[in-house]
Parts: C-alpha cells; structure tokens; sequence
C-alpha cells in the first residue's frame, strides 16, 4: 500500500515536533520523531511509502501537494499539535480533495487530547490515532488492505459510515513494550532514506546531529509536559542497551558527517541504573561517539562522570524556576540546593548543560520571574532558552489555566505570535501574557550578551572547532531577534513618548 506520512506545510522552520511548537528564537528544528518511527514499523510491514517534512525542507503548500499528487497515496496521515490544528484540518480536507477514494488520518497529541472536536472540524477526515501511534497506524494499513471493520483498531477513533458517519472511538491501545521498541528499525536509517539532515538543528548540539529516541515514557508527572500526558504516558519503556548501542555504531558507519546524536527521551537518566549500563556498552566496545540527552537536576557526579567517558557531551536540563514553591505547585520534583549541587558537579565532570526556564506557572509573580533571572546566571549553564508558559489541552497546566480563567483566547491559532515564535495565551492574576513574553525576551538578552557567556563561547570555538557550525547558526538566529527587540523597545517607547506629548 502507498502510505504517505506528511509533516504538513505551516510556517517555515515550525517545529511540530518540539513539546513546545514553535518558530525556535534559537533556530531549532526538530526531527519528525513519532513519524520517523511509525514510518519505519509501516516498511517494516512492505509498504511503499514517502515521510514528507514540508516545514523543515521549506515546502509550501502547492509544493507538497505536488509531491502528493506524484505519489498518488491510498493511506495519508497528517501530524498536528494545537498552533497549527486549523492548518493541518485544511490540508488533510485539500488532500482529502485530491484523493477521494483515500483514507485520510490525524495523529499528534492535539487530536488525542480533542478527539471529537477533531473529527467534527472536517467531514473529511477518517480517522485519527489517539497516544502512541505506530501500531494504530500500521493496523489501519493492515484493515484498508484486507477492506476490514476499523472497529478492530485499538487507539483509533473513526467515522463509521456503515452507521451514518457516527464517531466512534474504540478501546485505548495499551503502551508498546521494551521489548516491542526493540524491534523497531533505527530511526536514524529512516532519515537517512527520506529526509535531508541537515534541515535539522538544535541550538545547543553539535551541527548536523541526529535524534532518536531509546526509551518511551516518564516517571515523573510536570503539570506542563504534554508528552508524557498525551502520547508517552507515565511509565518508562526503555529499549535494550545492546540495541541503542547497536545504533550508535549504524549511525557511525553510515551517517559520517553526523556529529552528535541527540536522545530526546523524556528523561534519559529517570533510569540511572541502565543510563551506567549503557556508558559501559559505549566503553566496553571502544565507541567514540559524542552524544547528547535530556536529563534532570538530580544526577550524582559519579553517573555524570561516567556518561562524560562515554561519550555525553551535553544534557539539556528543565530547571525552570528559581522558585521553590513554583517548582512544588508544577510537580517538578527538584530542589534549589540540589540543583546548585548539579551544576556544580556537571561542571566538575565537564559536561556541558543547556537550561530551560519557564516563566508564569503557578505561583508566579515578576518578583520570582526576576528571580529566576538572576538563577540562570547564577548557575551559568553552556546556553539556555527562557519560555513563557504554554499550556497545551490535555495537560493538567491547561486545566489550571482554564478552571482559573487564566486563558485569554481557545483559539488555537493564537498560540504563537504573529512571527510564529513562542507566545503565552496565559495572563495571570499576577502577570499578563505579554508581560510573561517580554520577561523571556529581557532573561535571554541579559543570559547572552553577559561578557563572561561570550569569551566562553569564543574560547570554546577555538578550542573545539567542531563547535563553530553551531554557534555560527545560534548567533546568527539570535541577532535577529535581537535585532527585532531593540526595534520594537525604541519604536516602541519612542511611540508611547509623542503620544504622551500630543495628549499634553
């Protein structure tokens, strides 16, 4: 069957994929990491099909509706997350246009969050996958081939037109297993096949990079962090170690020109026993191999220690607030001290750490957003990002803002700004929404233009050249914006100025 797996056209360089969708002020693009893999079971299965990134490779929409029209599909399956969920509704109906006799899917955390709302946005659209989508989706194939009932499909919810197009939702699928992950082709060999690497970019790894994931799943329950709620759950479902290792040498012998591999689980190190299991695999078979991982402020120096002689170069850390109340109301389950002691022994152990702050949960005022500036420079992590909060349906954050009449718009396409960058529909009985993004602006540019943060940077690019790529890309993007806020602070006080002065 002919699959066609489409990261819809939106707005160039949007990642969909991001738990935070957005144009990055940083220049991330993010792979297309849940289709990478649900195309990779759906080969595995003999389908013949094309894993199209139209934001990443800059398509537009005529563009990839070319693409679609060579193709000629009989299965479409159409990525969506809440900024772009009216987008992405139009082009399955265009596509659904093009190909009546096709069967059009939607999958992504907005749809498992909002599956009636979803379907009832378009006639046109068939069906959609609900959490974990690479069974559902290769089950689906499976009926449409075999012209069966889609009442058989765990996670699927449908228009059943042999009962006057009712919506009907079946059972929930259960978690896919360890054991099931392992079985999985390496994602990397599913990007190598249809997608250009170097479309893709994070800020703080090492240019070109690749992700993967190793492990689905995290213990830990944010009130913020939609993938756990929504697509991955809360239980840790890790592959073998002989097999993530397995990868890291396909990488390495297929993927020359990749530099760092990036292991966004959701929390690598939430399993500290195989996280040393797998420093030992990389040791044990002589692997150099620079990799990255999401982690949280809670490691020891002796695993940290291990992962530096295995390999890790960098971990991206959510510290979030400088607050200890906050990070008890959004459940992180950190401390201040603690997280001092982290940075302290990552340091020690030279492995770099990218920080993540976020500004207007609950509990904050502009004296803790203060605060947690001061924080991040205190800490003085390698690179961090500043975000104001973005709550997502489905997420117990968006709950809080909602039952709290926090919320200043549901209409999805106001979750970014107008640029497509990170936006906040949430205005709080203590700060605004535009307070919270102005906040993050000023956090970013006091962060980075820090003359300690630049001499770093430019002793780093000379010691390790592997860093210039990278760090050319990061401060190009930066100046941008930079650009753009100086403008708008002068314009705009200058504005504010006259209009006081002819009021006068």
């Amino acid at each position: 069957m002919k699959i066609l797996m489409l990261n819809p056209p939106f707005l160039n360089k949007f990642s969909r994929t991001s738990r935070s969708p957005a144009i990055s002020k940083g220049g991330c693009v993010y792979y297309p990491i849940w289709m990478g893999y649900a195309t990779g079971i759906l080969e595995q299965e003999g389908h013949d099909v094309k894993l199209v990134d139209a934001t990443a490779a800059s398509l537009t929409h005529e563009q990839a509706y070319k693409i679609a029209e060579d193709f000629s599909p009989e299965l479409m399956v159409i990525d969506s997350v809440t900024a772009s969920f009216h987008n992405d509704v139009f082009v399955a109906g265009k596509l659904k246009d093009m190909f009546p006799e096709s069967f059009v899917m939607m999958v992504g955390d907005m749809v498992t969050a909002i599956p009636n709302e979803a379907m009832q946005a378009s006639e046109k659209i068939d069906a959609l996958a609900r959490g974990e989508y690479d069974f559902t989706v290769r089950d689906v194939a499976m009926e449409l081939k075999q012209k069966k009932d889609m009442s058989k499909v765990l996670g699927l919810t449908f228009r059943d037109k042999n009962n006057g197009g009712k919506i009907v939702s079946n059972p929930d699928r259960e978690p896919i297993s360890g054991e099931e992950l392992d079985k999985f082709p390496f994602v990397s060999e599913v990007y190598s096949r249809h997608l250009n690497i170097e479309d893709y970019f994070y800020p703080s790894v090492l240019y070109p990079e690749v992700t993967i994931i190793t492990g689905r799943g995290c213990y830990y329950r944010c009130t913020f962090c939609k993938w756990p709620q929504l697509l991955t759950y809360h239980s840790y479902r890790a592959r073998s170690v002989k097999n993530l290792v397995d990868e890291f040498e396909w990488i390495r012998d297929n993927l020359p020109q990749v530099k760092d591999i990036m292991i966004e689980d959701d929390t690598l190190t939430q399993d500290g026993k195989r996280t040393m299991e797998l420093c030992q695999e990389i040791k044990n078979r002589g692997l150099k191999t620079t990799w990255t991982c999401n982690a949280r402020a809670d490691l020891d120096y002796e695993l940290m220690r291990n992962m530096k002689e295995a390999g890790c170069r960098l971990m991206c850390v959510g510290f979030e607030s400088a607050d200890q109340q906050i990070l008890n109301n959004i459940r992180k389950g950190t401390n201040i001290e603690k997280i001092k002691q982290f940075m302290n022994d990552s340091k020690r152990a030279r492995i770099l750490v990218h920080g993540c702050f976020m500004m207007g949960n609950n509990g904050e005022t502009k004296e803790t957003v203060r605060k947690t500036t001061e924080f991040a420079k205190e800490l003085d992590p390698d690179t961090a990002q500043f975000f104001p909060v973005m709550v997502y349906p489905g997420t117990e954050a968006y709950r809080w803002a909602e039952e709290n009449g926090f919320l200043t718009t549901k209409n999805w396409n106001e979750w970014l700004k107008p640029d497509g960058t990170h936006n906040t529909i949430v205005s709080t009985d203590k700060m605004t929404a535009q307070e919270l993004v102005d906040a993050c602006d000023r956090a970013r540019i006091e962060f980075y233009l820090r003359p300690k943060f630049m001499a770093r940077k430019l002793k780093q690019i000379i010691v390790n050249p592997k860093d210039i790529p990278r760090t050319a890309i990061s401060t190009m993007v930066f100046a941008k914006y930079l650009k753009q806020h100086i403008q708008k602070s002068y314009f705009g006080s200058t504005s504010k100025t006259l209009k006081s002065l002819n009021s006068s």
